[in-house]
């Protein structure tokens, strides 16, 4: 077989989440119920916000965004993850290493466009005259620019890293998706300046993301408690809490799964995290977003009663 940068092995096996015989059949039912769910959710949000001009505003511009990003990830990860429920699931190198870039591209993205919309609140409710000049399309249009190329560059960072690895004994990832963490102990060289990517990248796009975060609902949260309304705290709470929901599950499995010690016996506990970034997120936000927000609702009726009429 041929050889990958000095590397004997040509194709990896992903083990999957459990390898019980009893859980395959129920888990692969409930992953792919979740899978529909994710791709007809972040699918009708982002058609939803696309048809409706009354959504063109810079909140459903990065909302837009999410959905996107939510799309491509759960494609990337949940088909190779209902495989592994129903058969042998041996995923060629190649492969591998460009689910592995695309995992880190759009969870990076991911990252920013959460802080991004952070951002947006933190404008919309402590500089309310100053709004539509602060996210004025261009402005939008760069942040968006930004998180792609973060993505990019530290999908890139990974990627390169990891080719320059040898694997030479086992081929058995011990997890349902191409991921770092598993691939860094089949290898039969040096992890250590990949293990240091991992901390610079993830620190970078994780600690950076979450204190630019917890910086503008800090701010936020103080600009809202110096309302006199009642009612108008209550409006500028309810604006924010679908994000810091997002926000809580996103950003505490990503760091749980990075940043955290994770010795090799805490294999199981490692994909267990990782499904609540990679699988129920994608699938959530859609929910988290739209069953609360009356805007959504109406584009929604609006769109619903423009097909009975015609």
């Amino acid at each position: 077989m041929a050889s990958h940068n000095g590397s004997s092995v040509t194709e990896f096996v992903l083990l999957g989440l459990t390898q019980q015989p009893e859980l395959q059949l129920p888990l692969f039912l409930l992953f792919l119920g979740i899978y529909v769910v994710s791709k007809l959710g972040n699918l009708g949000l982002t058609v939803l916000i696309g048809l409706n001009p009354h959504l063109h505003t810079p909140m459903y511009y990065f909302l837009f965004h999410l959905s996107f990003i939510d799309l491509c990830y759960s494609s990337v990860i949940t088909p190779r993850m209902l495989m592994s429920f129903v058969n042998k699931n041996i995923i060629p190198y190649a492969e591998c290493m460009a689910q592995l870039f695309f995992l880190g591209f759009f969870a990076i993205g991911e990252c920013y466009i959460l802080t991004s919309m952070a951002y947006d609140r933190y404008v919309a409710i402590c500089k309310p005259l100053l709004y539509t000049v602060i996210m004025s399309h261009r402005v939008c249009f760069m942040m968006t620019v930004g998180v792609y190329a973060m993505g990019f560059v530290g999908a890139l960072a990974h990627l390169v890293c990891m080719l320059r690895l040898t694997f030479c004994d086992s081929n058995v990832i011990n997890h349902y998706v191409c991921d770092i963490p598993p691939l860094l102990r089949l290898s039969c060289s040096s992890t250590s300046i990949n293990e240091a990517v991992v901390f610079i990248v993830v620190g970078v796009n994780v600690i950076g993301p979450s204190l630019a975060i917890f910086i503008s609902y800090t701010l936020i949260l103080s600009n809202i408690f110096s309302i006199h309304s009642r009612k108008g705290r209550s409006k500028a709470l309810h604006t924010c809490s679908s994000h810091i929901i997002a926000v809580s599950l996103f950003f505490g499995a990503l760091a749980f799964m990075y940043l955290m010690p994770s010795p090799a016996e805490a294999l199981d506990q490692d994909k267990i995290s990782s499904v609540f970034y990679t699988v129920m997120g994608p699938m959530m936000n859609p929910f988290i977003y739209s069953l609360r927000n009356k805007d959504v609702h109406i584009a929604l009726k609006n769109i619903l009663k423009k097909r009975i009429s015609t």
